[in-house]
């Protein structure tokens, strides 16, 4: 494709990288600070007897792998000009958002909140130049065929 990238589309790639980065970073420190996790969810609660704390580190790391490999995927259909890869992609900044948003129910510890205010920047980055307009006239103007053999 002899079409040239706008920054916007540049800036999303190295955006979403970050947020796949943010996530890998999130997902070592639930390993980490598994306990302080454990604790932080515990701290105020009454039902603590009879409710288990959850496995904070599993999902983490699940979390991390699914996205990570998602991303990479899509990324190369986005660079190809593709806009269903734009349109995926902007489907999971926005459940990332969510996600990220539904772990401070746990009340984590401040290292936690510090990533996530990150990762919600990120998202709300990705967002943004995703459905910048140049991102869009460069994924429509693309050869229906591009890419594809």
């Amino acid at each position: 494709m002899s079409q040239q990238r706008p920054v916007a589309v540049s800036g999303a790639i190295w955006v979403l990288v970050a947020v796949v980065v943010t996530s890998g970073v999130t997902a070592l420190l639930t390993l980490v600070f598994g306990d302080e996790l454990d604790d932080a969810w515990a701290a105020g609660r009454t039902d603590l007897g009879s409710v288990e704390p959850p496995a904070f580190a599993p999902v983490a790391i699940t979390m991390f792998v699914v996205v990570g490999v998602l991303v990479i995927v899509l990324l190369q259909f986005l660079q190809q000009g593709h806009n269903w890869a734009r349109v995926l992609l902007s489907a999971l900044v926005v459940l990332m958002a969510i996600a990220t948003l539904a772990s401070l129910r746990a009340d984590p510890p401040m290292l936690f909140l510090a990533l996530s205010v990150v990762g919600l920047s990120l998202d709300l980055t990705a967002a943004v130049l995703l459905w910048h307009p140049d991102t869009r006239a460069f994924t429509r103007s693309a050869p229906e065929g591009a890419g594809r053999s």
